[in-house]
């Protein structure tokens, strides 16, 4: 069973008010109300048991405290990745020197041009990874990548997205062999071998659920989807993200985490999701 001991957060820049979104109508973020909500998910992500990290904000970068997408953090080493928006390329060399407190130079791999890759397309099921060919992750970075995973003794396999942002929009893997799935993914072949949980249209978004050493931490305001991860078996915190999925985000994009595992005489580190908005823990209870 995978057991996650650190995570990397960064705080939210004022400019996130700029940030990428494909939902204007829900108007721009309240960046106090963001900030309190950050607050609130790194006290969730503390009481799942990891020790967090959390890095100052970036202003040039409006969308930065979604660090998921410029690295993942493998068992075996670090990818750096080349995001696909112009807007936030640059995002990668800020994440890095904080990944490089976890691995040495030959444990930390980069994504280069023309390769594209966001975190967020790239979910982790035990050593295999799925990564999505989306619109901010292209073909030969889907290559490059699994290149990378080959070297460590690990494997990756293209998922093709047809309608969502990024892979874990709609499909997030909870261990256990359980997987939430949403729209596209409810259907796809490519994960009929899982225990798959579906989720309503009307509650797609909360698909973007994480696991943190056994517990879910579950966006607020999503009553069946809760219901849903408590009946598999698993303790629970309800979050509050209403800011972030302003910016699209959802609840595993803000958090990069790390394992203490050793691969090859080293810190082993793993990533931990997609989207990681600022939740607010509210309950925790065990079905």
């Amino acid at each position: 069973m995978t057991k996650f001991s650190n995570v990397i957060v960064r705080r939210p820049a004022k400019s996130m008010v700029e940030g990428i979104t494909s939902a204007p109508e829900l108007g721009k973020p309240d960046y106090e109300k963001a900030l309190k909500q950050h607050d609130d998910y790194i006290a969730a992500l503390k009481e799942c048991g990891v020790e967090v990290t959390v890095l100052p904000a970036l202003e040039q970068f409006p969308d930065s405290c979604f660090v998921e997408d410029p690295a993942v953090i493998t068992r075996c080493g670090a990818i750096i990745t080349n995001p696909g928006a112009d807007s936030r390329n640059g995002e990668k060399d800020e994440i890095e020197p904080a990944v490089r407190k976890f691995f040495d130079d030959e444990h930390v791999k980069h994504i280069v041009s023309p390769g594209t890759l966001d975190g967020g397309d790239v979910m982790m099921v035990g050593d295999h990874f799925y990564v999505g060919q989306s619109a901010r992750t292209n073909e030969e970075g889907i290559r490059q990548f699994c290149e990378i995973l080959e070297g460590w003794g690990l494997e990756g396999s293209e998922v093709k997205l047809e309608k969502v942002l990024h892979l874990k929009t709609g499909v997030n893997y909870l261990e256990d062999g359980n997987m939430l799935v949403s729209g596209e993914f409810v259907t796809k072949p490519d994960f009929e071998q899982y225990n798959r949980i579906e989720i309503p249209e009307d509650e797609a978004y909360a698909a973007n659920c994480i696991w943190v050493n056994g517990t879910v931490i579950v966006p607020e305001g999503y009553p069946t989807v809760l219901k849903a991860v408590q009946d598999a078996g698993y303790e629970t915190i309800t979050v509050d993200t209403s800011e972030y999925r302003k910016l699209d985000g959802g609840a595993a994009c803000r958090c990069a985490s790390t394992l203490g595992a050793v691969c090859g005489g080293r810190l082993a580190v793993q990533n931990l999701g997609a989207f990681a908005p600022g939740p607010r823990p509210l309950g925790r209870e065990k079905r």
